[in-house]
């Protein structure tokens, strides 16, 4: 392992606090990240970590040298750049997490036009609903999809999505069509198992208002959910990502179109404080320009 590798396995091991984690993510034995840290100590005639039974901790010799090894990595990826006449192709492996619904549906097809498009590319694919930490699963990026962003996230804005209100044609006839989002108290509504309270936002008369709901099924899959709103047991919440093949194909309809709720924003999540590789930045790049501020999935819905 030359010294720029084991740089990068310093960096992911104070990122991480564990060897052994970054073994796991390198698909390397704990003794030979061990050596590497050691062979690097031994180079600068410094301790940059200091061990103890339960953990590690940099040394302020380890501080220092942390952010050095971020910034030369930074400049030997534009170097490389460079060197190559400004084509800086995308080489080497990434590993991103995604939400199921929408990473089977949408960003599997892309990532897979992605690696043929870039041969030099590997990817590793965690399909997963859980907001995982991305330092301590050693990650390059993930998918989010939420109203509102932790700021303190290092995040690019990918694109939309449409939150809609749905009801199968069976479910409108038996129980009448909510014409206000009052009136969904006095349907099923099926929901989101673990959400922090049993409302749903609606804007009405120009301000964002919580609307209660209540229904006697919940789950923790969109799909789950949808497949039940199909089925005539409940009015759901749907991301149009999720929802829109089943509307077009007449198996759903949109309800309480007058009555907006707030925009889900997709974005790329980054690990803070690491520098981005150009594998990483061409692969957000590549999914920004793909699907783009109006998503593909919302043409043509109500």
């Amino acid at each position: 392992m030359d010294r720029l590798d084991g740089m990068a396995v310093f960096i992911r091991v104070a990122e991480a606090g564990s060897f052994t984690a970054v073994a796991e993510q390198l698909g390397l034995a704990r003794s030979a990240v061990t050596r590497s840290i050691a062979a690097l100590e031994a180079h600068l005639g410094v301790k940059l970590i200091a061990r103890s039974t339960r953990s590690l901790k940099l040394t302020a010799e380890g501080e220092v040298y942390l952010e050095r090894c971020r910034e030369i990595l930074a400049l030997v990826d534009a170097a490389e750049g460079d060197l190559s006449g400004g084509d800086r192709t995308p080489r080497g492996p990434i590993r991103i997490s995604v939400p199921v619904s929408f990473g089977v549906r949408h960003l599997a097809p892309l990532v897979a036009d992605f690696i043929t498009t870039y041969p030099g590319v590997t990817l590793d694919i965690d399909f997963n609903d859980r907001q995982v930490n991305l330092i301590e699963s050693g990650l390059d990026m993930a998918i989010r999809i939420t109203t509102q962003l932790d700021p303190t996230q290092v995040a690019r804005r990918i694109s939309t999505s449409r939150l809609l209100t749905l009801a199968s044609p069976e479910y409108l006839a038996r129980h009448g069509r909510p014409r206000t989002p009052a009136d969904l108290a006095a349907h099923q509504c099926l929901g989101y198992t673990g959400t922090a309270r049993a409302t749903w936002p609606y804007r009405v008369d120009g301000e964002m208002q919580w609307v209660p709901v209540g229904g006697r099924l919940q789950a923790n899959s969109g799909d789950a959910l949808l497949d039940a709103c199909q089925r005539g047991l409940g009015i759901a919440r749907q991301p149009s990502f999720i929802a829109a093949p089943a509307i077009r194909a007449g198996l759903l309809d949109v309800l309480l179109v007058d009555f907006p709720g707030p925009e889900l924003g997709i974005h790329a999540v980054f690990p803070s404080n690491r520098y981005l590789p150009t594998r990483v930045r061409a692969l957000a790049d590549y999914l920004a320009e793909r699907i783009g501020p109006s998503p593909y999935w919302d043409a043509g819905l109500p």
